[in-house]
């Protein structure tokens, strides 16, 4: 029976009713009979944008009166999704909306779908961002996000003929209802010109950085609620656009055309997000975009700085910068040059200053990852900030010099300046050096910062390096992304849990109760339906729900090694054509993108698509096994896929895992893990017990010394016979006409090392896969271990991780 509201519930769905038909008649000129479901979700977004707009003046004003000190979280990404159920939990509005459209006669359903995702992300980077700006808010701390605000995102991904085909993803920045522009914060960023060497009164060397070509930064404000505590933040979003219409002086001299193209290259800086694995040809286009982000960062710093105190000895006091990954490097640089140049302040104060505002966190273990730049590049375009970097590097070397003096080696291996094969600004030494904690994202991975990654500047400076593993909002994904698990938590758990995670704990104590149990059976088959549905629509191909739902959902990369879950699948194929059924039918769940100039994952996409196509049409497999690739990879998807998933696909080779969320996001929501020890994993694996994770594989530890030992992945293939029957069958024509089509694949397993260990790692992976499914099969004692899965993610919350970069990096003693 459907509860009756109240008379104060009445009014407040009243209210929003015509706050919606008031903002659908006079910010869009439309009437509800016009309006389409796009109109209807702009003119709700509206008036929750409303809303948060006073709690974020009530929010600013309460943080400046506290004296807060302010979390500036840089990143080049930050992978949102959709935000209005998102705001709408935090608020505490969802029941009351969904009531005010339905007296419209309106679904909320098909309006939240209206929404486009917003694409300022790649990968899980972005959207780890995306969570801990959820968190900061939650926590009520003083903090914001910088951005760029995109106009295209990374690319809209179909699948023609089994091929990612990359399309532009307009998000409609342009128009998006969460951004409020500020035209009058306008930033004046300087770049390019040339040094003139010049001395001060006192003759002194003065450097000044003449002739800039000037970009305008536009600040655009995405706020962002904390969950049901009155705080809003924002994520703020920088546009580019040209100084004036034209370059007046080009113009006047009759070449229109230079004109129009240099208008046209300062606003092709928050055009397009750059995949972060490309190696791009637009080089000088990728780092204007890193200095664009920190220099208008940097101004908002300085400007806040100021409404607090106009001694710059206090800037530690007030301000913490977090450097999410190398690409925000630059910010150290331009607040040395803000200090130095601008405020005169002595280099070696600056510098102690700059040290103790600024940290940062690594997100790779590959040295290929970490970002070098062009000193030629450089000089074009930063060349005050090139200068900067040359003297802190010769300051630098002055340390390492005294530190061991008898190790010359070291003045090459740790100055910021590579020089061979051609002068390079080592930007994660840069980021090392200005900060005052440099953190991995997982315990493994810190470790492995300190003792392969860059060892002797961990022996230099020890006190430096810390770790703070990463987490996941459960607002999003339990809250949001669930919302019948959510409920389950809350009859069994109280509402606490939301932002207490740790409470997870107390499901330990429920995992021998049947009908706990089998609620929780009727939630994952409620969610595998939905998911079947979707998969339905898009790519026609029907599943059974009753299967085994096996789960692989993050960017295509050799190192994450979808290619290994595949060559499992071919296996199994060619064992059930043998005549041997699986114990289970399975669904093999794919989803991700490769970044467009990144061949063998763009081919390993194609590999997948073709094994789909070949499984599921062939009459011996019987339903048995099915394959699905769902294109266009994104945060809406995703919360349709974790919920469903029976099974986390963890699976990288040891130590080339950061952390990993996806296996956060997966376990939190019910699904048991198969993994590599590698990045949280480890974490993870001890916190639901060893025996809720399926473990296979060789170790970070073993990785090494394969490697050293000079391992043969030739000797491998010839050496086990089903193995070699499935690697051959890449080139015997079984899933493709043209049998050289995957022979890359072929020979980068065979021929050229398989340096991410595929062969090594089949067999261990092969019985953890074929344990996995033959425990699924008891499907009562499989839910009971998804319990206890769930029980142990409490650490994993974004707010936990928070916490850790309050108390030990960012120096805020409490928290609300």
């Amino acid at each position: 029976m459907k509860n009756i509201p109240s008379t104060q519930e009445k009014n407040k769905i009243n209210e929003l009713r015509n706050c919606i038909l008031y903002e659908l008649k006079y910010s869009l000129g439309m009437t509800l009979s016009n309006a389409s479901s796009s109109d209807i979700f702009s003119a709700l977004a509206l008036v929750v944008r409303r809303n948060q707009m006073d709690d974020y003046f009530s929010t600013q004003e309460r943080h400046y009166q506290a004296r807060k000190k302010r979390i500036y979280y840089i990143s080049m990404e930050f992978l949102i999704g959709q935000s209005l159920r998102n705001n709408l939990i935090n608020q505490g509005m969802m029941e009351i909306t969904k009531a005010a459209l339905e007296s419209l006669g309106l679904d909320f359903e098909i309006i939240a779908k209206s929404e486009e995702d917003a694409a300022l992300g790649n990968g899980g980077l972005g959207r780890l961002a995306a969570c801990f700006i959820d968190s900061m808010a939650t926590l009520d701390i003083a903090g914001s996000g910088h951005g760029i605000k995109y106009e295209y995102g990374l690319f809209h991904q179909q699948i023609q003929d089994g091929k990612q085909i990359e399309k532009p993803d307009d998000w409609h920045s342009s128009h998006s209802p969460w951004l409020i522009e500020h035209q009058s914060q306008a930033m004046i960023i300087p770049l390019y010109g040339r040094i003139v060497k010049v001395q001060d009164k006192q003759g002194d060397y003065n450097p000044m950085w003449m002739d800039w070509r000037i970009i305008i930064g536009i600040p655009h404000d995405y706020l962002v609620s904390g969950y049901n505590n009155n705080t809003v933040n924002s994520l703020r979003l920088y546009s580019a656009c040209a100084s004036d219409s034209f370059d007046i002086h080009i113009f006047n001299h009759g070449d229109y055309l230079n004109a129009v193209n240099q208008k046209i290259a300062s606003e092709n800086i928050s055009k397009v997000l750059y995949p972060s694995d490309e190696v791009l040809a637009g080089k000088e286009l990728r780092l204007t975009q890193e200095y664009f982000l920190v220099a208008c960062t940097l101004r908002d710093v300085m400007h806040d700085f100021f409404l607090h105190s106009t001694d710059l000895n206090q800037l530690p006091e007030f301000v913490a910068i977090q450097l999410n990954d190398t690409h925000p490097a630059l910010a150290i640089v331009e607040l040395m040059r803000i200090l130095v140049d601008e405020y005169a302040v002595d280099w070696d104060i600056a510098w102690d200053l700059t040290q103790r505002v600024c940290a940062y966190t690594n997100h790779t273990l590959m040295p290929e990852a970490l970002e070098k730049w062009s000193v030629t590049l450089f000089e074009l375009l930063l060349p005050r900030h090139l200068q900067i970097i040359y003297e802190i590097n010769k300051r630098f070397l002055l340390e390492v010099e005294r530190w061991q003096p008898e190790r010359i080696d070291l003045l090459a291996s740790m100055s910021l300046i590579e020089e061979i094969p051609e002068k390079k600004v080592r930007m994660a030494y840069l980021a090392i050096v200005g900060s005052h904690k440099v953190n991995g994202v997982a315990k493994l991975h810190s470790e492995l910062i300190k003792s392969n990654l860059v060892p002797d500047f961990y022996h230099l400076m020890p006190e430096k390096f810390t770790n703070q593993t990463n987490g996941v909002t459960p607002r999003r994904w339990i809250q949001q992304a669930n919302p019948r698990l959510s409920s389950f938590l809350d009859r069994h758990l109280g509402n606490k849990w939301v932002t207490n995670l740790n409470l997870l704990t107390k499901l330990k104590a429920l995992t021998d109760n049947r009908n706990i149990i089998d609620e929780l059976v009727e939630i994952k088959k409620y969610n595998k339906i939905k998911l079947s549905h979707i998969v339905s629509q898009q790519q026609g191909i029907i599943i059974n729900p009753d299967a085994m739902f096996d789960c692989q959902i993050k960017r295509i990369h050799e190192y994450k090694r979808q290619l290994l879950n595949i060559l499992y699948v071919i296996r199994v194929y060619q064992k059930i054509i043998d005549g041997a059924a699986p114990i289970h039918p399975k669904v093999h769940i794919f989803s991700g993108k490769a970044a467009p100039g990144y061949a063998m994952a763009k081919l390993i996409i194609q590999l997948i698509n073709q094994v789909a196509l070949k499984v599921n049409n062939d009459p011996k497999v019987n339903g048995q096994l099915k394959v699905v690739f769902l294109e266009d990879y994104k945060v809406s998807l995703a919360e349709h896929v974790i919920p469903a998933a029976d099974l986390s696909e963890q699976i990288s080779t040891a130590g080339t895992e950061a952390s990993g969320t996806s296996n956060m996001k997966l376990a939190m929501n019910g699904a048991l893990t198969i993994g590599t020890l590698d990045g949280a994993n480890i974490e993870i694996r001890d916190a639901v017990g060893h025996e809720n994770f399926y473990s296979f594989g060789l170790s970070a530890h073993q990785i090494a010394e394969q490697r050293a030992a000079g391992r043969s992945s030739y000797d491998e293939y010839l050496s086990h016979a089903e193995l070699k029957a499935t690697i051959d069958s890449l080139i015997s024509g079984t899933f493709h006409s043209d049998k050289n089509l995957f022979s890359p694949i072929f020979h980068m397993l065979v021929s050229h090392g398989d340096h991410y260990f595929h062969l090594a790692d089949f067999d261990s992976y092969y019985h953890a896969q074929s344990q996995a499914l033959a425990d699924y099969s008891d499907t009562y004692s499989w839910h009971q271990r998804a319990l206890r899965t769930i029980s142990g993610m409490g650490e994993f919350s974004s707010d936990r991780t928070i916490r850790g970069y309050s108390a030990d990096i960012w120096g805020i003693d409490s928290l609300k």
